[in-house]
């Protein structure tokens, strides 16, 4: 079953070394309702603008009739229909590949030239039966569609690429044709062995860095890898605000003392509520780490122990423009890094007004706690495919 697992998604790209934009696009959704993830990985041709734009139109349309369940056949049409041609070649051409997972863990793999998807299950390689798809419509006559199913389970890996990995390298003494889809999985499984929990993250990273320096850290075609893990999840729970009725102050304390998971509390008031309901000690910190906020405390069993508000107002903004953050060491920044190696985030958001946060002189999300978590949960869940869950109390 899919919910004894997390799915874990992530794309890691890099630009022609002659570009400032990237011509492959790689979009991902999580479709609340139905428990589905899709996510899209195109490859436009050549590099630069036109590229981008002709990758970022398949794309869209891909992922767009993907969850309109459209049959793949009519997906592909729709999409080399609908591209621009490219004045020079007379033709529009850019590659898909669509990863659809369903709320059971049925996977449903559909590529059009790109790179075969690479699978793993646990250490090893996992090789579905793939079945070939000709188009029969007037335009695209004798194009080939790959296309494979297959049911999740813990521990498996999704592998997709552009033409920029596996053709890194070309033209070198040691890969005089590319690097190549057998050597990517080679390299790939070698990874997964020396690390069986390698992040979606840290594997698509690593072998993009190896494309990168295959071509003597100047690529010569915009190089993606993207990867979905599914994996046992990680949980976190942040704690923000004291209770409506300080008779629940008690079944907080019970919540932060059963969680399995780690746990951050967001708030002097919430954490001297935790030190006296679970008899623990709140060490204070004088180190500023973080010129905009107060330092971080410390408490036995908890990760984190923050100012409230005005550090998650912070969150939200480094979360708004993540990765593109340079990471720092204040509280914020932690609590950002633990988010993001969390799969389920849970938060907990006391009711009581803080009357300190009144001044009508301070900005409106100072004095509603709710917005800034709700904007926080909503950017985790659009674009980060977290699973959040809000509890007021």
């Amino acid at each position: 079953m899919r919910n004894e697992f997390h799915t874990e998604v992530d794309c890691r790209q890099k630009n022609h070394h002659d570009s400032r934009i990237c011509g492959d696009v790689f979009l991902s959704r999580m479709i609340k309702e139905e428990k589905r993830i899709i996510a899209v990985l195109s490859d436009g041709m050549g590099h630069g603008v036109k590229a981008n734009i002709l990758a970022t139109l398949s794309s869209t349309m891909a992922l767009n009739f993907t969850i309109e369940h459209k049959e793949i056949e009519r997906i592909a049409e729709i999409i080399m229909n609908t591209l621009p041609v490219c004045a020079e070649r007379k033709i529009s051409y850019a590659t898909f590949s669509i990863i659809d997972i369903d709320s059971q863990g049925f996977t449903r793999i559909l590529e059009y030239d790109n790179p075969l998807a690479i699978i793993f299950r646990g250490p090893a390689v996992f090789t579905p039966r793939w079945e070939k798809v000709m188009l029969k419509g007037e335009n695209h006559s004798g194009k080939i569609l790959n296309t494979c199913s297959f049911t999740a389970t813990l521990e498996d890996r999704i592998v997709i690429m552009s033409d920029g990995i596996v053709q890194s390298g070309m033209g070198s003494e040691k890969h005089p044709f590319g690097w190549g889809r057998e050597n990517v999985e080679s390299y790939a499984l070698s990874l997964i062995a020396g690390d069986p929990t390698i992040s979606a993250t840290a594997l698509s990273s690593k072998i993009l860095n190896m494309a990168h320096k295959n071509d003597g850290y100047q690529l010569k075609d915009d190089a993606s890898c993207a990867t979905v893990y599914f994996r046992e999840p990680r949980k976190l729970l942040i704690c923000t605000g004291p209770p409506f009725d300080s008779e629940k102050d008690r079944v907080l304390a019970g919540i932060v003392e059963n969680f399995i998971g780690r746990v951050i509390l967001s708030g002097g008031t919430t954490a001297d509520i935790i030190a006296r309901e679970l008899e623990r000690k709140i060490n204070d910190n004088l180190e500023f780490t973080d010129p905009e906020l107060p330092p971080e405390s410390f408490m036995e069993g908890i990760e984190l122990v923050t100012e409230g508000i005005l550090t998650l107002q912070k969150v939200s903004r480094i979360i708004d423009i993540y990765p593109n953050h340079t990471p720092g060491k204040g509280p914020a920044d932690k609590i950002v890094k633990l988010i993001m190696d969390s799969d389920e985030i849970s938060f907990i958001i006391g009711t009581r007004i803080n009357e300190a946060h009144q001044d009508p002189t301070l900005p409106v999300d100072l004095e509603i706690r709710r917005n800034v978590v709700r904007r926080i949960a909503a950017m985790l869940e659009e674009k980060w495919l977290k699973q959040v869950d809000l509890e007021y109390i």
